[in-house]
């Protein structure tokens, strides 16, 4: 292995080899305790570590990495302190998920580190957005996400890099190319003989480097830092390295030619990076011998700290209450004049002056800028607000997800839209892994607001008509919002935009053009989580949302015998249980409708939640009224039969005659 010196002092020399010998001494004791059973796990990067102390070394303090299991250099390169680090290992209060989470699973602001989750790719969305709110704030800072080599086949990976090379996003798109990805060799992988090649596809530069050797790694990157911090853009760095150790311990190496890791041994980053400064006479045996006493000292010290705690104790009340951001709604009252609003003119009202009130809301869809969107909701909003908050994005919805997180842990607001609510399959991971358990995992707020335009009523089949609230309202962390009516649409919209935590913001494509009101046109917002009784009766209640709403009352005037109680929820999660079991104590008959299939569909929870609160309450059993368990069918005459529209009138002759 050759070391090229450059210009660099023996001061600099001598840091990288203190940063090299923190993460492998720290190893080696992880190693000796796992043998000891006295940690559960652990994740190797022994032969690694000269990427990720180069990497450290060579940004700047303030300048964000995104790490994964392998990259303890980057955790003591950024000081964090050793007796959390291993807190956060042990899953104790120290650390910092609060226990919740193990390993490199977190994320710290104080010293610019984003951790991974489990799920492989996510973190290079996230990290665009972190750039990208750098380069609107006009920084001149980069960004750095880490990737395995065999996490590049994520779709995540792709659409990351792909998003940055057409924005321009100052990342360096790290990947740790080390032979396998847990036991899978690349050739099983991937056909390009090397990641640089894939840069070509993306139209951006590629490099490649010894990842063994710390100092290409660390002249490289801070080459590379300078070079994008002038000129943003992304580039894809390749380090050639090798996981001397199993994808975790338990998995072993058998499966890996002796050959192979005897001529990696060779290459250890650690022992000749320190034959080089022997040779050069930075350092002497002594020096090297003094300074790895010192290091096990302090880990020595860490570990006899961290070991005085133990496991949290349980605390309902706090695990429950740190799924959200702190946040306490103060509604704006209506003011000034009103005018009649379609139910799309007010989302688009809601919008415009959410984007006045807050200059570091970001709007991010498919064809939202000078097109205006499918729906032309954002129409004439890049003439107002420009092209850097009125963002155009490729066809990618889980990397412009990621991206909304990644403005969000720079202080700014996100919006993305969904061309139709179908398509957030694309970014399911991003919702309900990052998006939702960031502040419960480690205290980082997601201001992401997913809008999402949904239903069925007018043909447009199974992949652009479906119901899919229901699949979010199972995940904790997130806030649902579906408005039936123009003021409620602007006044839930505002409100969105002003609490720091993920709403999925669902609008029902039928009523866009179809339902108007007299709304204010000043700015106002309605309270989140607070259901709304929009007429009254005593015989019956039927608490719905949405489209159910219209289909409720229309069905009602045509039964004037019946006088109904007609509870629109309007937020789903969190749902209004006083104002439930209110009506239901009132006419202690109660029916649930949703456009959504009857199976799984959120009446089930609903009607549980009374049947368990509200029991002696009624005369009569709860009744559901949904869409078949179907897929949504195209020709109108199928989808009609779908919806349960049709089949309301006689349920509720049905509940009454119980």
């Amino acid at each position: 292995m050759k070391f090229q010196r450059k210009k660099y002092t023996d001061p600099t020399l001598l840091k990288l080899y203190e940063e090299l010998l923190w993460p492998r001494l720290i190893e080696e004791k992880m190693l000796i305790l796992l043998r000891q059973n006295k940690i559960s796990k652990w994740f190797s990067g022994i032969g690694q570590e000269a990427i990720s102390v180069g990497v450290a070394q060579a940004l700047e303090a303030d300048e964000y990495i995104l790490p994964m299991h392998r990259n303890l250099g980057i955790f003591t390169g950024r000081k964090l302190p050793f007796t959390r680090l291993f807190a956060q290992w042990q899953g104790t209060m120290m650390g910092y998920t609060k226990g919740r989470d193990r390993s490199f699973h977190f994320g710290t602001n104080e010293h610019h580190i984003v951790g991974m989750i489990s799920h492989l790719g996510p973190q290079n969305g996230v990290a665009d957005g972190i750039a990208l709110a750098s380069k609107l704030k006009s920084e001149k800072k980069i960004t750095v996400v880490f990737n395995g080599d065999g996490g590049t086949s994520e779709g995540d990976f792709h659409e990351a890099v792909n998003v940055a090379a057409v924005w321009d996003l100052p990342v360096i798109f790290l990947i740790e190319n080390n032979g396998y990805g847990l036991s899978t060799p690349s050739r099983e992988q991937f056909r390009c003989k090397s990641f640089v090649d894939k840069a070509i596809g993306y139209g951006i530069e590629g490099v490649q480097v010894d990842g063994n050797n710390i100092l290409e790694v660390y002249d490289t990157g801070r080459s590379l830092a300078e070079s994008m911090r002038k000129k943003p853009r992304p580039i894809l760095l390749e380090c050639i390295t090798f996981r001397m150790r199993g994808h975790e311990e338990a998995s072993g190496t058998k499966y890996v030619p002796k050959k192979l890791m005897d001529d990696w041994a060779k290459k250890d980053p650690v022992s000749n990076y320190e034959e080089f400064l022997l040779k050069e006479k930075v350092i002497d045996k002594k020096y090297s011998d003094d300074l790895r006493k010192k290091i096990k000292k302090e880990i020595e010290a860490g570990l006899d700290e961290a070991f005085k705690e133990t496991h949290p104790e349980a605390d309902t009340n706090q695990e429950l209450s740190d799924m959200y951001a702190p946040f306490t709604q103060q509604t704006t009252d209506p003011s000034g004049p009103t005018s009649e609003k379609r139910f799309i003119d007010a989302i688009r009202d809601g919008l415009y002056q959410s984007m006045e009130k807050h200059g570091n809301l970001v709007l991010m869809g498919q064809d939202i800028a000078e097109y205006g969107g499918v729906f032309k909701i954002t129409d004439g909003f890049v003439e107002k607000f420009g092209k850097d908050r009125v963002r155009n994005t490729p066809i990618c919805e889980s990397a412009i997800v990621g991206a909304g997180l990644g403005l969000s842990i720079k202080g700014m607001k996100a919006m993305v839209e969904m061309q139709f609510a179908d398509f957030v399959t694309e970014g399911f991971n991003q919702i309900v892994n990052n998006l939702a358990k960031a502040h419960w995992r480690w205290g980082q707020a997601a201001d992401v607001v997913v809008r999402m335009p949904t239903g069925a009523g007018t043909a447009a089949g199974p992949f652009h008509s479906q119901s899919n609230e229901a699949w979010f309202f199972h995940t904790p962390g997130l806030k649902i919002v579906y408005p039936s009516n123009p003021h409620d649409a602007k006044g839930l919209l505002c409100a969105s935009f002003e609490d720091p935590n993920p709403y999925l913001f669902f609008e029902h494509k039928l009523l866009y053009r179809s339902v108007k009101d007299q709304i204010p046109d000043n700015y106002y917002t309605v309270e989140i989580g607070k259901a709304k009784l929009v007429s009254e009766g005593n015989d019956c209640s039927i608490i719905t949302y949405g489209m159910g709403v219209h289909w409720a009352q229309e069905i009602l005037q045509s039964m004037p015998d019946v006088n109904a109680d007609v509870l629109d929820l309007r937020t789903l999660l969190p749902w209004d249980k006083e104002a439930v079991e209110q009506t239901v104590r009132k006419t202690n008959r109660v029916l649930i409708l949703h456009e959504d299939t009857l199976t799984g569909g959120i009446g089930g929870e609903i009607s549980a939640w009374i049947s368990e609160h509200c029991f002696d309450a009624l005369d009569a059993r709860v009744v559901r009224v949904g869409s078949l368990d179907t897929a949504i069918p195209f020709a109108p005459t199928l989808e009609k039969n779908f919806l349960p529209k049709g089949r309301l009138k006689a349920k509720i002759q049905e509940l009454l005659s119980y």
